[in-house]
């Protein structure tokens, strides 16, 4: 499947644990597509960021089930990148 490069990174994932990866390992955690695979969300990142990665890894995340009164629902899955960078590479969107 064919997948816009810009519809492929649909935001960063910004948490304490993703903060501790980003500070000590260099690493950068985003949502993405759930098309999108290894090699198409290394492609994006480089593209759209400017930035050299050097591994992806996926984390699929099976969408919690809800409950509003009697009615049963789910929130629908999500996929998470982490994208390990190159040595001593920055993203800016993340420096204050």
């Amino acid at each position: 499947m064919k997948i816009d490069i810009h519809d492929i990174i649909l935001q960063p994932l910004i948490t304490e644990r993703s903060t501790d990866l980003r500070e000590s390992m260099n690493k950068v955690v985003f949502i993405v597509n759930h098309h999108a695979n290894k090699h198409q969300i290394k492609h994006a990142v480089e593209e759209t960021l400017k930035v050299k990665v050097v591994k992806v890894n996926i984390i699929n995340v099976e969408g919690k089930k809800t409950r509003l009164g009697k009615f049963e629902g789910k929130k629908s899955n999500r996929k998470k990148a982490v994208v390990t960078l190159k040595q001593g590479e920055k993203l800016g969107i993340f420096e204050g």
